[in-house]
């Protein structure tokens, strides 16, 4: 089946269109679907809640805003970076050890986030700080095994890249990342996680973002998006979802995404999202057919 289409119109005049696909899961079974379940992508940021659950079984003493901005791709505003802080302090780690490069300082960067739980990470289980970001390091081989167990695959089958941020990123079909959300709350550390994503939606992203507003709107809902047009998110009943724009056009998720919990019965986010210019003024808009 083909993906459906989201459309960016400007002064009435179609100016873009950006192909979407999209599966949900539930009790291990996918209940709906458009497009392409199968399409094998990167995972991108929407892994940071699996990524974050080691730290989270090994260091008990972080509170919800610290494992929230390890979930988190944040915009590096003041609330944002007071949690990245502390978590360094109880890692502990400095600044200068996070290896996630400058934007335009390793601790602004859109990941300091999940570095700063990989440097806590390391100091709980007794491993090198330096290098936590290579594939060989067993931070990441951690991840790796991680991520393989939440989607139920062989570790050795997924194909892997090198992440924004320069840790490793990890290639599934959509139904696996679907399935791997789904299954969220059930796995080891994954309630603390999903618990401290509810309670600070907006220490992951910021207003805008589709997954902020996917969790501020729906509550019990926890939801991660990635670069390139990704988003995966569970509601409280264990329904997983993933969905992927095909050119990877970020601006179409938000439209994308409401159309899709449409199809499942869930009408709560606005469909139409605005189009704006520079100057805040609404000049067209984003939406789903």
């Amino acid at each position: 089946m083909d993906g459906f289409t989201v459309v960016v119109r400007r002064a009435g005049v179609e100016e873009a269109r950006h192909v979407v696909h999209a599966v949900a899961v539930q009790d291990g079974a996918v209940v709906e679907s458009v497009g392409n379940a199968s399409l094998v992508t990167f995972f991108r940021s929407s892994a940071k809640p699996i990524q974050a659950l080691p730290v989270v079984r090994a260091r008990p003493d972080l509170d919800d805003a610290e494992i929230a901005i390890a979930c988190a791709s944040h915009l590096a505003r003041p609330e944002q970076l007071a949690p990245v802080r502390s978590l360094l302090a109880k890692a502990p780690a400095s600044e200068g050890e996070l290896e996630c490069g400058a934007e335009p300082t390793p601790l602004e960067h859109n990941c300091s986030g999940k570095h700063a739980a990989m440097l806590a990470l390391c100091r709980a289980e007794q491993w090198p700080n330096e290098g936590y970001r290579l594939p060989e390091h067993p931070c990441q081989q951690a991840m790796l095994e991680e991520v393989a167990a939440a989607a139920h695959v062989d570790p050795a089958s997924i194909p892997t890249g090198i992440d924004g941020c320069g840790v490793l990123t990890f290639a599934l079909p959509l139904e696996r990342m679907a399935s791997a959300f789904a299954g969220l709350e059930r796995l080891e550390g994954g309630d603390r996680v999903a618990r401290a994503m509810r309670a600070h939606p907006d220490l992951i992203r910021g207003p805008l973002a589709a997954d902020t507003v996917l969790m501020r709107a729906l509550p019990g809902w926890v939801a991660k998006g990635g670069a390139e047009g990704l988003l995966c998110a569970t509601s409280p009943e264990g329904l997983g979802l993933a969905l992927k724009v095909e050119d990877g056009a970020t601006r179409a998720v938000r439209s994308a995404c409401a159309a899709f919990l449409s199809r499942l019965g869930v009408d709560s986010l606005q469909a139409n999202v605005p189009l704006t210019s520079s100057r805040g003024d609404v000049v067209g808009e984003i939406v789903a057919e």
